[in-house]
This record gives structure tokens, sequence and C-alpha cells, in this order.
């Protein structure tokens, strides 16, 4: 089958930070889309703000409470008259008394953040739920010429790390970034009522150097990355001269291998002293500016208490409240952040969602078909492009037919557009112009559900899935029974191999299938196919990469497979498709010739025949 370009909109790098969205109205009316799948839990929000305010009230009387404790130590408690004298155990009862009431405060802060991350990660984690199912059952009905535009590995991102980052955003950034704008905003407040003079000094002073901080913080971060990319290229040129050290001994080049490693080695290097000198600088910057900024707040603080007559809590509560903010103010960068991150994460899931499925008939019980095709295919005049190649034709006025329970043989040299038939003969594309028919009714008038349930493929590369091998074959009936299995696998040869394993038909398979041999997966899928018991079967090169031993093993179950069932043979080995009742020979998107074998075989300036000859000659 021809290949399509690939999307570059789906190329991702593994190691690339997840990209952001910017904050406009539009991206957040589209995220705001996944509060749809909310479903019955609705309330879990409502009360999670709840909790959510709660501890952002209780954040901000703790500096307020901590200031009357502190302020304890300057003997002035709150007792009215500060210029009277106050007993020792006046100072003992009102510290008794703030202590006490900053246990309380813990308390009850604590309950309110295990509930404000209980009902958040349960909200959450129901509506992502419903989300996950949603998008993997879009993407699972997408037609194929979706996928021959994307990568497999990026749409799996899509479904883990898109979705994982919304997680994350919604059970805590969201939750955070209000928390920390609530401290901000009420910190800032309190601030200026405790004095606004202080408050001025510290607006001017403490943000500024906040955001200096978290910028510096990030550059470090940058180069860190850089870094750790740097030392990643020179391991992967350790592993690769090691694993071909052959081909470097073989090629005498050790001195280059050397020398682009040393080249990488001093690019590390050089990335390495650069961090060293920023990380240097970031802790001579947080040393000088952040706790000089809180030294000048205190030494103004100290002033403004001596020539005002205020109280020392009121300046340690100020002093907290100051540390308080600009905390925030430096975590709430990081916050939206991440918030960018899940608005973009939102729009590339609701990509697949909101892209155009197969009409698929998820209600559709196989047993219960009514439809039981003859087999009758006729392609008239079709031609057909690629939908990300529009430009190139792949087949062009291709015209054939096939009378049910006959074999039809695709044969051409590669590019000829033979998978690409047997692609169009499963629907998983519908022509560009022309007429594909079965049973003298138009492809697209069937349910698409039912047509392919009527049909089975058994392709070069065999595809298993990591269960047992009685679960891929009951792939093609699920609700078969284990009688059924045992005479499927018989009928494709499959029955004396299964039996030899310890296991039997509950041995696994592994990965892709990778416990068994070629032959061996291949004639699980012929099981499968077998169980499945299609009016139409098409064979995509099956046998094209065995041994012999498993060749004729496999080709022996594929002709007791075929008998009464219309197959399309796609074969490259021409010496398997000498009984075909027909054979149809492509070249360039076109048919060249058309006939049984001994007809083509007789025309010794055609096509077929020069095929012919030149597998003999190499054979």
């Amino acid at each position: 089958m021809a290949k399509p370009q690939q999307s570059t909109r789906w190329k991702h790098r593994a190691d690339d930070d997840m990209p952001k969205a910017s904050l406009s109205l539009s991206n957040l009316k589209k995220s705001l889309r996944v509060f749809k799948y909310v479903g019955a839990h609705k309330w879990k929000l409502f009360l999670g703000m709840f909790f959510l305010l709660g501890t952002s009230a209780t954040a901000l009387v703790f500096p307020w409470l901590m200031g009357d404790l502190m302020g304890v130590i300057g003997g002035v408690g709150q007792m009215g008259d500060s210029s009277k004298s106050v007993s020792t155990q006046d100072l003992l009862n009102f510290a008794d008394n703030a202590g006490v009431k900053l246990l309380i405060l813990f308390s009850i802060q604590a309950i309110f953040s295990f509930g404000r991350v209980v009902t958040f990660t349960s909200f959450t984690e129901n509506m992502l739920a419903a989300l996950r199912k949603e998008a993997f059952g879009k993407l699972i009905q997408m037609p194929m010429s979706f996928y021959s535009q994307r990568q497999v590995a990026e749409l799996n991102s899509r479904m883990a790390s898109d979705i994982g980052q919304i997680s994350d955003t919604f059970s805590t950034n969201i939750a955070e970034f209000i928390r920390q704008f609530i401290i901000i905003v009420g910190g800032i407040i309190l601030i200026c009522y405790l004095s606004w003079k202080l408050s001025l000094i510290m607006l001017a002073t403490v943000p500024v150097v906040a955001i200096f901080t978290l910028v510096f913080a990030r550059y470090i971060r940058k180069l860190s990355k850089d870094l750790q990319d740097k030392i990643a290229d020179s391991n992967v040129i350790i592993g690769e001269s090691l694993q071909g050290i052959s081909n470097v001994k073989t090629f005498t080049n050790e001195k280059f291998e050397i020398n682009r490693y040393n080249n990488k080695v001093q690019e590390i290097l050089k990335l390495a002293i650069r961090g060293g000198v920023a990380r240097g600088g970031f802790f001579s910057f947080i040393i000088f500016c952040l706790f000089g900024v809180i030294i000048f707040i205190v030494w103004q603080g100290i002033h403004i208490m001596l020539e005002n007559n205020v109280e020392p809590k009121q300046i340690l509560s100020f002093m907290f409240y100051t540390i308080f903010v600009a905390a925030s103010i430096g975590g709430i960068a990081e916050q939206l952040a991440s918030i960018q991150k899940a608005i973009g994460a939102t729009e590339r899931v609701f990509d697949i969602i909101d892209d155009q499925p197969e009409k698929i008939d998820l209600s559709f019980v196989k047993t219960n078909s009514s439809l039981k095709l003859k087999g009758d295919l006729d392609f008239k005049h079709v031609q057909f492009t690629y939908p990300s190649r529009p430009d190139f034709e792949v087949l062009k006025d291709v015209s054939f037919s096939a009378k049910a329970g006959q074999t039809i043989a695709l044969v051409g040299s590669s590019g000829s557009g033979k998978s690409t038939l047997a692609a169009l003969a499963l629907r998983f594309y519908d022509i560009g112009s022309g007429e594909y028919l079965i049973d003298g009714k138009r492809s697209t008038d069937y349910s698409l559900t039912e047509l392919r349930n009527q049909m089975a493929i058994v392709p070069q590369d065999v595809l298993l899935f990591g269960g047992s091998i009685k679960e891929n074959i009951l792939y093609g009936k699920p609700d078969a029974t284990m009688e059924e299995v045992i005479e499927a696998s018989k009928n494709a040869n499959a029955y004396e191999f299964i039996m030899s394993f310890p296991d039997k038909f509950d041995t696994l398979v592994g990965d892709r299938g990778i416990q068994l041999s070629g032959g061996q997966r291949q004639r699980v899928a012929i099981a499968r196919a077998v169980l499945k018991n299609p009016a139409i079967l098409i064979l995509d090169e099956a046998t094209s990469s065995l041994d012999s031993e498993s060749e004729h093993l496999v080709q022996e179950a594929l002709d007791k497979l075929m008998v009464g069932r219309t197959s399309i043979v796609i074969a490259h080995r021409l010496s398997t498709i000498k009984k075909a009742d027909k054979i149809v020979v492509l070249q360039k998107g076109e048919i060249k010739e058309m006939g049984s074998h001994q007809e083509l075989i007789a025309n010794e300036n055609g096509l077929y025949h020069k095929l012919s000859k030149i597998q003999f000659e190499w054979s």
C-alpha cells in the first residue's frame, strides 16, 4: 500500500516541554467544554470551592495570630493601653490564648485541606474518566485516512500525557492558583491595613524581586534541560559506537568516533560551566536581594514602630504577610504556566473528539446480523488518491470483477496499487470516482459495521494482541465456544503446535505475538479468520516472509480457508496463485493484464510472463 505523507501538525519530540496555549477568551471557552463531562459530580466542585475558600481564609488568619503570639516577646499584648506595664502572668495567658487559637486554626485548615484535595480529585477524575471514554471511543472509530496522517505514538500521547496534564491542573493547579491569588489580594489588603507606609515599601520591592527570582529560576531550568539533552546526545554516540563496534573497526573510524564524542563533551563542559555561573549568580541574588529586602522592611518597620508607637505584633504580622505574599507571587506564575499547558492539552484532546469518525454501529450484535453476503465483487472504473496526497493518483481506471467463491490474485511490483485495492475492498477508504459493488449493490449502501462483519483479512505482518492464544483466536468471534476455537485451530494447522505448549490455548503470546514464530502467528491469524467465517477474504502476502516448511503449513491452511469464499490474494510469490480463478496484473495503478495463470504465462511479451521468468531465474 502506498504510504501517505505524515502530517507535520502531529510531529512532537518526546523530550519537548508540553506546549502552552495563550490565555485568550476563545481558548478558555474551548477548554471549559470539559465541564460537560462532569455529569452528576457537579456538587463536588462547589464543595471543593468551599474547602478551598476555607484553606485560603485560614492561611490569611495565620500571620495575624502569629503576630499576636510573637508580639508577646515585645512585652505588649492586646490588653488596652500599651503604656501600662503588663505582668508576666498576663503575657503568659495571652501567649497561651494565641497558641491555642493557632492550634485550632491549623486543625481547621487541616480539615479544609483534606476536604479540598479529596473533593477536587474525585470531581476531576470522574470528569476525566468520561473524557477518556469519549476520546478513546472516537479514536477507535476514526477512519484509516485519519491514522495514515498521524503517528500512533502521538495519538497515545494525546490519551496519556495530555489528559494527565488536564488531571494535574484540575485536581491541583487551578485550586492552588485560586488559593494563591486570594492570599495575594487578601494579604495586600491586610498589609495596607496594618501599615500603609510599610505596604508602599513592600509593594515597591517584594513583587519585583519575586518576579526577577522567577525569571532567573526559569533560565537556570532551561540551562539544566539543555545540559541533560547534550548528555543524552553523548550517550547516544557511546551506544551507537559500541553497538556498531565491528563497523567502527572495519572502516578504521576510531579517531572519527573519538572526535565526535570529544566535541560533544566540550559542549557539555561549556554548558555545565554556564549553568554553574548562573546558579552561583542565583544564590548571590537570593542572599543579597531577597534577604536584603526583608532586612530593609524590618529596618523600616522598627523605625515606624518606635516613631509612631506601633505595637511589635503589627510589625511581626506585617512581616509574615509579606513572606506569604512574596511566596504566592513566585508560585502563582508556575500555576499559571500549568493552566496554559492544560488549555493546550484540552485543545489537542478535543481535536480528536471533534474529528469526523466512521459510521460505526456500536449497538451492532454480530450473531444477530441479517446481512449474508454471497461475495460477488465488482470494481468499475475506480480511481483513487490518498487524502494526504491528493496530487498523486494511486489507482487509475481500475475495473475487474469476482463471482462468489472465486479467488482473485493481485500481482505487480511494489507501489502498483495492490494493497490499496485490498484497503478499498474493506472500505478502509472510499473510492474517489467509479463504483465498487458488492452483490450488485453499491458498497456505500451497506452498513459499514455489517459489511466488515462479513469480511476478514490475513495480513503479511500479523499483529497479535498481548493476551493468550485463545483470546487472539476469539477475536474473530468473541462468543464462540471452546469447541469452535479448537476446530478453527485445526483448520488453520495451528492445533498441533498449540497443544505442544505447556499452557496450550492459555499460552501468552507476548507483546505483538513476539513469543510465537512467524508461521505460528500466521496460523493463529488464520484460525481467527476461520472462526469469523467471512464471505469475503483478503490475503495480503500472507506467506511471503516464511520459511519453506512454515509456508507449506500456512498455504495449506489458507487453501482450506478460501474454499467457498470470495478471496482477494495479494502475492509476490507467483507460485502460490497458479490456481487462482483470475489474476489481475497491476503496474503504476493501472491494470496491464488479466486472466488465468495459463493464459497470462502463454503471452511471452506480457508483464506476468516477465515477472514469472525473473522469479524462476532467482529461485
